[in-house]
């Protein structure tokens, strides 16, 4: 993506993790990046912890399951930036790992609020100033997981959510064709953040057995997540895997 403006991105669950390592990367490519999440100290924690760049991080606190916040997160990008040339839909959660008869609706509902709600509601205002913004256009990425693809036993609530995100991805990437606006997934296998480094120690496996996977390094997605982002809008990779090369996902479990 190039032009005489200035490259705005905004990044979900910018305060740790891929988001933190994919809003260092855009940075350091010259772009101007907002990351969010609804801790302003992790945020803080992400800029004072960055390397010296030719682009610039900037926090802003806001809850994406919350109308209102998203609203308020995206008046003050165009408040400050007049525009927005991508948005990551990053922040995801997880439920506890337990049979589907013992999952809580509380515990459903808050996945489906931070894993589906938040990223249509990021993507609706983010779709509102891309067609209207000048020049028009602009690029949504979404973090699916290898789950849109193939669950892990134990993982209805989040498996659910990630193939939704495939349907919502390939909605906006039709919808969005007439206004500029190109949209991606990216389906992440094992990377070593929080929410990924488990299955390190061991993870589950659909025999029953429990086995210690591969991990990679979360800045190999940041570099994927990169080369998708510098893309003329012309152009863009529809889905885009990400994995360890060893993790047992191709193949029989």
């Amino acid at each position: 993506m190039s032009g005489t403006h200035s490259r705005i991105a905004l990044v979900t669950g910018g305060g740790s993790g891929i988001g933190a390592e994919v809003a260092q990367a855009l940075a350091n490519d010259g772009w101007k990046v907002v990351i969010t999440g609804r801790r302003q100290e992790a945020l803080e924690s992400v800029i004072s912890k960055s390397t010296k760049s030719s682009g610039e991080l900037i926090a802003i606190t806001a809850d994406v399951t919350d109308e209102k916040s998203v609203k308020n997160l995206f008046s003050e990008i165009k408040d400050k930036f007049g525009r927005l040339d991508l948005l990551f839909n990053n922040a995801g959660t997880g439920a506890p790992a337990v049979e589907i008869d013992q999952l809580s609706l509380d515990d459903w509902n808050k996945v489906v609020a931070v894993n589906l709600t938040g990223v249509f509601l990021c993507t609706k205002e983010a779709f509102g100033m891309m067609r209207n913004q000048n020049p028009q256009g602009g690029r949504i990425i979404n973090n699916g997981s290898i789950s849109a693809y193939m669950p892990r036993p134990l993982s209805i609530a989040y498996t659910a959510t990630k193939h939704a995100i495939s349907g919502l991805t390939k909605t906006t990437q039709l919808d969005g064709r007439k206004f500029d606006i190109a949209c991606s997934q990216i389906d992440v296998g094992n990377a070593a953040t929080e929410l990924g480094s488990a299955a390190g120690q061991g993870a589950l496996q659909a025999d029953g057995s429990v086995r210690s996977e591969p991990l990679i390094d979360p800045a190999e997605v940041a570099r994927a997540v990169l080369y998708m982002s510098s893309l003329p809008l012309e152009a863009n990779v529809a889905n885009m895997t990400i994995m360890a090369t060893k993790m047992p996902f191709v193949g029989r479990g």
